[in-house]
């Protein structure tokens, strides 16, 4: 449960994610609930990239598992 009130106190804010596994993860806490964290990944490259092609993915979305956590911190 600790986790979960951490991610609600950080919603909307940059964070830097590190997992269990040791994977580090960075963005926005964009919506948090009793069992995931959704976190907007920052955009790689610092740019804006567009194409008519390809869609872009500056504003990915990932879901990590609240159980997985090992810290948070506010960038």
């Amino acid at each position: 449960m600790e986790a979960y009130y951490n991610c609600l106190s950080c919603m909307n804010k940059k964070v830097r994610i590190l997992t269990v596994d040791r994977k580090e993860y960075a963005g926005t806490i964009v919506n948090v609930d009793r069992e995931n964290v959704y976190l907007r990944r920052e955009a790689r490259g610092g740019g804006v990239k567009t194409s008519a092609f390809f869609p872009s993915f500056n504003n990915e979305i990932i879901t990590l598992s609240l159980f997985t956590l090992l810290a948070i911190a506010l960038l």
